[in-house]
């Protein structure tokens, strides 16, 4: 099998999956006075009186710096070193599979989820002119109003976001546990002890002071953090297992508690109401690029941002104090230099640090405690179907699957675009976009792991395992019958001795919050942003990727001396009727003494 992307049809997948799932069901510079001499090739920056600047990576970060740069009057590059940008948020198209004037089908490397807990990149979707939407590309989001928890064997739940009811107005510990065990009672079959239980540590991390947090909690997995050896295989699953392996993409056994709970902290907030830019769950209304990515290069463009793709970073040039160029392979091979006044490095934290050589490392230790950072494989693939399947109206969690799957159907969001009408060969009605979290772990068809499978194995497993999710109970969602075809992220490499992914998550095992650097470097004119950079959400997500560049881009203007105004940077919300008992566990914490609700 080669790495490049497969197409594959309903009839050719079908032909080998069926009886196999049948019966199995019994991842500047120091030359600033100078016009930039050529090194390597082709020159493609230039100075202009120290406004220049590099962007190294063309994803959520990169593109994020380079308008909060042009808009202040920089003369910005990016550099990409695929043929797209957008990074992993981008769509794309399926190779060959347009016909009769319409466009190819969608594909991408995961479903977008842009939850009301992100505040600094719809600030951004908001300022991306789109036709006909005063609010920009914000106004292409919409929510989706419920979850499912997809079991196999046993009875699904369906989880509407308005189960809170009316949230308390002021939220005392009472009134929080009081909220909190109003939403865990419509997880099926928890005993109440365990959801009072639950409830009962979730509120220690509210009023865990930030040391405590950072100090404490950093170190302590979340399957730890909330007692889970102790409890049921449902609690377990639901509230352990469940909530870091689906949504983080990480294990709650190592998963970094600081982590998962300052994420449950922010969703639960959003479910009461409180510091939330929208509805806890959202999606885009049209295909990735369509909706948000196209028109934010149209704009950069706009605001006079080039674009150069196919340029891959290879080394960063040390001069004195200050990175004076970025050596990049272009698309053909060949060797370029990119000098700028300014760098600003955006890429995913694997390719970042392999950028930095001994000298630039030695300049700063922060790059090279990056080394220690965590990836992990979570991966999309879609499959395209002839008749229109909204399994829910929101995502899917297929929660015992050995895969760790999430899905959402998503043509039902797309009111603007007629799926047969507009996409593939007109057979198509459907796509439902499916992210894998565990490649690691044995399946139900071949026993194997993700990893160790080909591609259209890969397929076949992750729909017998949906199918034993979902059709167990009498009914038939999925039906091989309905099986147009797949897209599986061209990113994955399959079917080898050495599998590869070259566009991996950043992870979360405890201990490392203290190995992210900040968006300044001790390296005057280079600056950090990507979803790796510390910053409040503390999650490898497009909005810690866009705060990360707010940041990267405010370090600048500070080293630049420059009186633009600033970028924001909006923190999680932060309840304050608990900023007192915070304050009181921070005394406690000095003290060495537990948190006072820290109890057996």
């Amino acid at each position: 099998m080669t790495g490049r992307t497969v197409h594959s049809t309903r009839r050719a997948f079908l032909g080998g999956a069926t009886a196999t799932a049948t019966a199995a069901l019994g991842a500047t510079a120091t030359r600033a006075a100078a016009e930039p001499r050529q090194t390597r090739g082709r020159r493609t920056g230039r100075r202009t009186g120290g406004r220049s600047v590099a962007v190294l990576g063309g994803g959520v970060a990169g593109l994020t710096a380079a308008q909060e740069l042009a808009e202040r009057g920089f003369e910005v590059t990016v550099h990409e070193r695929k043929s797209a940008l957008g990074g992993k948020a981008r769509s794309m198209d399926v190779p060959d599979s347009a016909r009769g004037g319409r466009k190819p089908l969608p594909g991408e490397h995961g479903f977008r989820f842009i939850p009301g807990i992100y505040r600094n990149l719809p600030d951004t979707l908001r300022r991306i002119p789109f036709p006909g939407n005063p609010g920009g590309c914000h106004d292409n989001l919409v929510p989706a109003t419920e979850v499912l928890i997809a079991r196999i064997g046993r009875e699904d739940i369906r989880v509407p976001f308005g189960v809170v009811g009316t949230p308390p107005p002021v939220l005392t510990p009472d009134a929080f546990l009081r909220a909190v065990r109003g939403l865990l009672g419509t997880f099926a079959n928890l005993p109440a002890h365990e959801i009072a239980y639950f409830a009962g540590r979730l509120l220690v991390w509210f009023t865990s002071c930030d040391r405590r947090r950072t100090e404490q909690w950093e170190r302590v997995p979340w399957f730890d953090f909330t007692r889970a050896n102790r409890m049921s295989p449902d609690y377990q699953r639901l509230l352990a297992i469940g909530i870091t392996r689906n949504i983080i993409a990480t294990k709650a056994e190592v998963a970094s508690t600081k982590t998962v709970g300052t994420c449950a902290e922010a969703f639960l907030f959003n479910l009461l109401g409180r510091g939330a830019d929208g509805q806890p769950d959202r999606v885009l209304n049209a295909p990735t690029n369509e909706a948000w990515i196209d028109p934010w290069v149209n704009h950069l463009r706009s605001l006079g941002v080039r674009f150069h793709l196919g340029h891959e970073v290879r080394d960063l040039t040390l001069d004195g104090d200050r990175i004076t160029e970025a050596v990049i392979q272009d698309a053909g091979g060949g060797r370029q230099s990119v000098t700028a006044d300014y760098f600003v490095s955006a890429m995913p934290v694997e390719h970042a640090r392999t950028t930095w050589n001994e000298r630039v490392r030695a300049a700063d230790p922060q790059l090279a405690r990056c080394d220690r950072l965590q990836t992990d494989w979570m991966t999309g693939v879609q499959f395209y179907l002839t008749q229109p399947t909204p399994i829910v109206h929101g995502h899917v969690n297929h929660i015992d699957t050995p895969w760790s799957l999430t899905a959402v159907s998503q043509a039902q969001f797309w009111s603007g675009r007629d799926f047969r009408a507009d996409y593939g060969d007109g057979m198509a009605a459907d796509c439902l976009s499916v992210d894998i979290s565990e490649w690691n772990k044995p399946g139900i068809l071949y026993g194997r792991t993700a990893k160790q499978c080909g591609r259209e194995e890969v397929i076949r497993e992750v729909w017998a395992q949906m199918k034993a999710g979902l059709n167990d109970t009498g009914r038939t969602v999925l039906s091989d019958a309905a099986l147009h075809s797949w897209f599986l992220d061209p990113a994955v490499q399959l079917g080898g001795p050495r599998p590869a992914n070259d566009e991996q998550l950043l992870i979360h095992p405890t201990g490392t919050w203290y190995d992210r650097p900040g968006a300044r470097t001790a390296i005057p004119n280079f600056f950090l942003a990507g979803d790796y950079v510390a910053t409040d959400i503390d999650l490898a997500t497009m909005e810690g990727a866009n705060a990360a560049a707010r940041s990267a881009v405010n370090a600048l203007l500070e080293q630049a001396g420059s009186d633009a105004e600033r970028c924001t940077v909006t923190p999680l919300y932060r309840a304050p009727e608990l900023e007192g008992i915070k304050w009181q566990d921070e005394i406690r914490f000095r003290m060495g003494l537990g948190n006072v609700f820290d109890v057996g």
